[in-house]
């Protein structure tokens, strides 16, 4: 995206393995020279004798790189005392204390706009630079992965991890002069705002694509094309249904439990979940890890029952173990798999979550819908009619997605080679136009993966319980 960038002129050892040589005029500085470091005890709890703030909690630095005053924050009270003391100020930079996975220790946000009622909460770290040092250049080292992963290695705890305070005071940053700070920042948001536009695109066409093909999976479960022909069948009668509206003259409509069993996962707690292990673990996000052994066999499908992709829909052909956030599912021997798959997928089954901070489908509801059921020969033209349908959409979303990973991968290696000196900015960046600031760039939330949806649902929870 960027052509002419060199090294710098001459190069040091830094003294530091991880880091090798940085440029001849740099130095390397503990945080603890560079910043005074804050500690939220400040909860979600709300008492009469306090006065009322707004809290910016873990998940707020986990999904935003920036904060600002006109984001959603959490209603709490804190002391006086407290407020004065954790009150966020412009520059201030936030890191992710505490987590359940070791790789989210370190995670930094900075603070872009201050109010008199916004304060640090649990689980974060308030680092407030000192003059010779722009919170702005903070962020983007503290991105980096060289340094992050100094957090990384510290971070301690069993089933959850934390950072002791001289743990984050004694990481050591690439420390450049001031002026060469401010060109550094400019370089990178610079480019960091064409990064996230191209990466909105592509999120953009995806929804669509899904959109699109949601559509034709719809038309074909619900009846309203024969896919046999491409056209709607000759006639039609009420469903008694109201999402579902009328059916093909010799469709049945059936409740789910009369087609499948369903029950719930078993639960997880207690079992070891290691990447090295054998067989996937399914849960509300899909798959959250790998153990050493299975409670399922064979052809099923799995329907996530909580977080954020609550009610999606997995097919799953093997030995597997099914966690108690994952409902899983077996058509009667009468019924077509991929059919009953592609069905449960239409009913949008997200629509029935009960209503809480954490969306949850109980198995009893979803067991008590009723959905339209053709013919078994049907069921198999219709799976195969909705299988090479999506095909190319589905290909078109890995393509895209893949896109987006490769994005995300060269920002990370951008930041991290501009950060620790590999490359010298200092004459691009002033000669980078003038651009009004992007209110969007860095609060905007990019669509997660997985396993980042896995650890910020199970962080939520758990922030709630306190």
């Amino acid at each position: 995206m960027i052509d002419g960038l060199k090294p710098y002129p001459a190069y040091k050892d830094s003294g530091v393995a991880w880091l090798g040589q940085v440029p001849q005029h740099w130095e390397v500085r503990r945080l603890r020279t560079i910043v005074e470091l804050r500690v939220s005890n400040v909860d979600k709890h709300s008492k009469e004798d306090e006065q009322p703030v707004r809290l910016c909690n873990y998940v707020h630095v986990y999904k935003h790189e920036r904060i600002r005053t006109n984001m959603d924050f959490m209603k709490a009270t804190a002391s006086p005392e407290e407020i004065e003391r954790f009150r966020l100020e412009q520059g201030d930079v936030l890191i992710t204390k505490d987590s359940e996975a070791w790789d989210d220790i370190g995670v930094p946000a900075l603070v872009e706009s201050s109010a008199p009622d916004l304060i640090s909460g649990y689980h974060l770290a308030l680092l407030r630079p000192s003059h010779v040092v722009e919170g702005a250049f903070l962020l983007r080292a503290l991105q980096s992965p060289q340094v992050a992963y100094q957090f990384h290695v510290e971070a301690t705890g069993v089933t959850r991890y934390g950072l002791s305070h001289d743990a984050i005071k004694s990481a050591l940053v690439p420390f450049p002069p001031l002026p060469e700070q401010t060109a550094i920042v400019r370089f990178l948001d610079y480019m960091d705002r064409r990064i996230r536009r191209f990466i909105r695109a592509k999120q953009k066409l995806i929804k669509l694509l899904e959109e699109y093909r949601q559509a034709l999976i719809h038309q074909a479960v619900t009846g309203k094309i024969d896919v046999r022909t491409g056209q709607p069948y000759p006639s039609y009668k009420d469903s008694g249904v109201p999402w579902l509206g009328k059916v093909p003259e010799h469709w049945e409509v059936q409740c789910l439990k009369t087609i499948c069993t369903m029950k719930a996962g078993e639960n997880i707690t207690n079992q070891s979940i290691e990447p090295s292990g054998e067989f996937p673990v399914y849960g509300g996000n899909g798959i959250r890890g790998y153990t050493s052994r299975f409670t399922h066999e064979g052809e099923f499908i799995v329907i996530g029952r909580q977080g954020a992709l609550c009610g999606n829909v997995h097919l799953v052909d093997g030995r597997f173990w099914a966690s108690e956030h994952a409902i899983v599912v077996s058509p009667y021997s009468s019924y077509n798999l991929q059919w009953f798959a592609a069905l449960l997928e239409a009913m949008n089954l997200n629509q029935y979550s009960m209503a809480a901070a954490q969306p949850g489908l109980a198995v009893e509801r979803v067991r008590n819908l009723w959905a339209p059921v053709p013919p078994y020969e049907e069921q198999r033209n219709i799976a195969e009619h909705t299988t090479c349908v999506t095909s190319w959409i589905d290909a078109a979303i890995a393509a895209a997605r893949r896109e987006i990973e490769l994005l995300r991968e060269y920002r990370e290696r951008l930041i991290a080679d501009v950060v620790t000196g590999k490359v010298d900015v200092r004459q691009v960046a002033a000669q980078l136009p003038d651009e009004p600031p992007d209110q969007e760039a860095g609060t905007e939330e990019e669509e997660p993966v997985a396993e980042e949806l896995a650890t910020v649902d199970s962080q939520e929870e758990s922030n709630g319980e306190e």
